[in-house]
């Protein structure tokens, strides 16, 4: 490895958020932060090893700090303990802090790097707050969706059933999502977070599932910076091209770049939702490519 790794917490109030810090052997270039998705953690994006995107880009002179919301991965204290937390309150609070806190660390835009559900929440974020705008140099989001439209065996059995029926059942009496034990994600959920996910997933409008501001408005107005959104081949339900595509559009993000990781497209692989940020290949692939893109910014 090209760079070093440590743990570190940022301090919100009410709870400790983990923070993996990957930082590079020789200088650095623009901060990095990573945000994961639902179901999962900060280690999406990175492994003790130096496998993984911000591994990658740390040994590429980025340096990078991946969280892990409130309850999930090392971030104190735990859902078992009792914590609660909703889709407001990372999108007008820990969002907000943890972009304020490493801008101000670091005295410069930083690059948001999103998976999944963790581009949607990012993209609220910014919209809600513009002033946040001006402290981001550029968003990159793999597999990012707010609505699932697609219609298949795959997507009845993953969402309809588990997701959107199975999985607010089995939260209801620890009062979290225990994903884990049930094998359906990397990390588990509190239960509001969980039903907040399933109101815009279904397709409900843009708007905040607590006070109903409306983001899908605030998207119009916002002057977004630089914006690259990645789509998988094989990502069949939780981030179909279209549905990616959908709320590229949604968000008025006319300027943005979409890629298709695909066999078609010339790359190695047809990639899936998980390994457009896990499989080997990627190093090599997307993840240069992605690179060479973030230096000429």
């Amino acid at each position: 490895m090209k760079h070093q790794q440590h743990s570190l917490f940022v301090d919100l109030k009410d709870y400790h958020l983990h923070v993996r810090q990957l930082t590079p052997l020789h200088g650095s270039l623009a901060p990095v932060l990573y945000l994961h998705g639902a179901i999962e953690n900060g280690r999406i994006f990175y492994s003790h090893s130096g496998k993984g995107l911000a591994s990658f880009l740390a040994d590429q002179g980025f340096i990078g700090y991946a969280v892990d919301f409130a309850g999930r991965g090392l971030s104190q204290p735990s859902l078992a303990d009792g914590l609660q937390q909703n889709q407001q309150q990372l999108i007008c609070h820990d969002i907000p802090r943890l972009i304020e806190h490493f801008y101000d660390l670091h005295q410069q835009p930083l690059i948001l790097m999103c998976h999944s559900w963790g581009g949607v929440l990012a993209a609220a974020s910014l919209a809600r707050h513009p002033h946040l705008l001006q402290k981001v140099k550029a968003k990159v989001c793999f597999g990012t969706k707010r609505v699932i439209s697609v219609r298949s065996l795959a997507k009845w059995l993953k969402i309809d059933m588990v997701w959107n029926s199975l999985a607010p059942w089995l939260s209801r009496q620890p009062g979290y999502l225990p994903a884990k034990r049930w094998r359906l994600g990397a990390d588990d959920e509190p239960r509001q977070f969980l039903l907040d996910t399933i109101r815009w997933i279904k397709g409900a409008p843009f708007k905040d599932c607590t006070d109903g501001f409306d983001y899908q408005q605030a998207c119009q107005q916002a002057m977004w910076p630089a914006i690259w959104h990645f789509a998988a081949e094989h990502d069949r339900v939780l981030g179909h091209p279209k549905d990616v595509q959908a709320f590229i559009e949604e968000c008025a993000q006319r300027e943005a770049k979409f890629s298709l990781l695909g066999k078609t497209q010339g790359y190695s692989q047809n990639y899936d939702h998980i390994s457009m940020l896990t499989h080997p290949a990627a190093a090599t692939e997307h993840f240069q490519e992605l690179t060479l893109w973030l230096k000429s910014l």
